[in-house]
């Protein structure tokens, strides 16, 4: 999030029952479900690579990173099967598990309330903060805190 602008927007999904945020300028694109090789050794959370036009993306499930039941899927839900974010955070590119993707919001500064002690499984400190909707809540992830610099060089820098 931009610091001293009152307004931002963010790229929202849906991760299990709940609807996610990640903030616009982190993200590089989203893509479908692809083909991901496993990486020996890996950290739980990390499902393995991917080759997106020839640049090595390593992939981040965040059902297991905050233990979140994936989505239960039906016959109807075919086409629409979830996919990945690329994120790029300080110059390294990662992919995160989504169940679906929603829609590009526009939230102002104000609307933002601190979460709760204990989210669905995730610690306040991977959350930026809660914004409420119609339906329920927004939660704005943030990302810095939820992928340590240090973890994910050595992902970049994994034999693969």
């Amino acid at each position: 999030m931009a610091v001293g602008e009152s307004q931002f927007q963010l790229v929202t999904f849906q991760l299990g029952q709940e609807l996610y945020g990640v903030d616009i300028m982190d993200v590089k694109e989203i893509v479908k479900i692809q083909n991901i090789r496993p990486i020996p050794n890996a950290p739980y959370y990390v499902e393995g690579i991917f080759n997106l036009r020839s640049e090595i993306i390593p992939v981040i499930s965040l059902h297991k990173r905050f233990r979140i039941e994936q989505i239960e899927r039906t016959d109807e839900d075919e086409e629409d099967q979830g996919g990945f974010i690329i994120l790029n955070i300080d110059g390294i590119k990662i992919g995160i598990i989504i169940d679906r993707i929603e829609r590009v919001v526009q939230v102002k500064n104000e609307e933002i309330k601190p979460p709760p002690q204990m989210l669905t499984g995730i610690g306040t400190e991977y959350i930026h903060g809660v914004i409420r909707q119609e339906n329920g809540y927004l939660i704005i992830l943030d990302i810095r805190r939820a992928f340590n610099p240090k973890d994910l060089q050595k992902l970049v820098g994994a034999d693969v």
